[in-house]
Order: C-alpha cells, then sequence, then structure tokens
C-alpha cells in the first residue's frame, strides 16, 4: 500500500489542488510571463476561493492570449465586452479591466526595472523568505511586506493589488515559503 504524502491542509481536496501545491505553491518563480500570470489570478480571487480561479485557470490562458501584457495592454472595449460575456472566467467587469490596467503598469515596469521579476523580488532582498509554521493557523494574511509590495503596486497603476493579495501572491511565486514544517515539500530542499 503506497503511503499518503502529508501535505499542508488546503491542498487536500482534489488533484488539482494538489498538483498547484506541490509543483507550484512556494517554489521560487523569475519567468515574467508567470509572475504576470499570478499577479492576475491572485486579484481574480479577490472574494472568492482559490479554487475557483484555479480551475478557470486554462479558461483565463486562453481568454488573455496566454498573459501577453503586450496584447492586453491594446484591449479595446470591443474585447472587454466579449472577455464580460465569457462563462470561463470570473466576469466581473472591476476585475477584467484591471488585467489591462495591470498589463500597462507591468510594461511600464519592465522598461523601468529590466525585467518584472527584477522589480518584484526587491521587496524580499531577492531570496525567498521561509517561514517555519506548524500549522496553517501561524501563516499571517499579510505581513509589512506584503504592505509595501501592495502600496508601491498601487502606486504604480495595479488593481486588485491589496496587502492579503500580495501576500497570496507572493507564496503563489515562492517569494515566500509557508508550507507547513510537516509537508513532504520541506523535505525535497
Amino acid at each position: 500500500m503506497k503511503e499518503e504524502k502529508i501535505r499542508c491542509g488546503w491542498s487536500v481536496k482534489d488533484q488539482l489542488y494538489k498538483d498547484y501545491h506541490d509543483h507550484e505553491w512556494g517554489i521560487p518563480s523569475h519567468d515574467d510571463a508567470h509572475l504576470f500570470e499570478m499577479l492576475n489570478l491572485e486579484g481574480a480571487q479577490a472574494g472568492l476561493s482559490w479554487y475557483t480561479v484555479l480551475t478557470k485557470r486554462e479558461n483565463y490562458r486562453r481568454a488573455f492570449d496566454n498573459w501577453d501584457a503586450q496584447k492586453i495592454s491594446k484591449y479595446t472595449e470591443k474585447k472587454i465586452e466579449k472577455l464580460l460575456q465569457d462563462p470561463g472566467i470570473i466576469r466581473n467587469q472591476l476585475k477584467v479591466r484591471a488585467v489591462v490596467s495591470n498589463a500597462k503598469a507591468f510594461l511600464a515596469v519592465q522598461k523601468e526595472f529590466g525585467s518584472f521579476d527584477r522589480y518584484i523580488w526587491q521587496f524580499v532582498d531577492h531570496q525567498p523568505i521561509i517561514n517555519h509554521f506548524k500549522s496553517l493557523g501561524e501563516v499571517p494574511a499579510k505581513t509589512p511586506v506584503s504592505d509595501a509590495m501592495s502600496k508601491d503596486l498601487l502606486k504604480r497603476g495595479f488593481k486588485f493589488v491589496g496587502s492579503t493579495i500580495c501576500y497570496a501572491y507572493m507564496q503563489a511565486t515562492g517569494m515566500v515559503n509557508d508550507h507547513v514544517m510537516s509537508c513532504f515539500t520541506r523535505k525535497k530542499k
């Protein structure tokens, strides 16, 4: 009989969650396209469950030109209206419009810093924060670092980037590792 791996409690709902937990969450990402995707998906999650967004992830990739910020920055009102009719994504007007705003801000950051990666990772001094929590109850919803990130992103024109969203983003992209100590992924390091 195969022994079941011990995972962070939030990730055991089904295989989609397990795969995301095992192969992406908490793993440092330095790919600008992935960083842009995750920023927008975390914003789409606001007020909803991450599972809802995760089940729609492939639809988001299709709908938003595989997260091509150049293309998204040029979306017209007609394109936005079409997106708002797409049942494969979360059809919240503010969230859909935020993706277009975020694409423009993202491109400006890339131009200023050379890459979004160089900009966003500066908030953690370009090294992941490795926490040592024993239970999910110890994991914060936001931190002074996510507060600073949120404030700067908002100043640059990004939308749906409050401190709680930024902290979830940091977890998703491996800027912070909040896998609980009993999680099997801790042994992979």
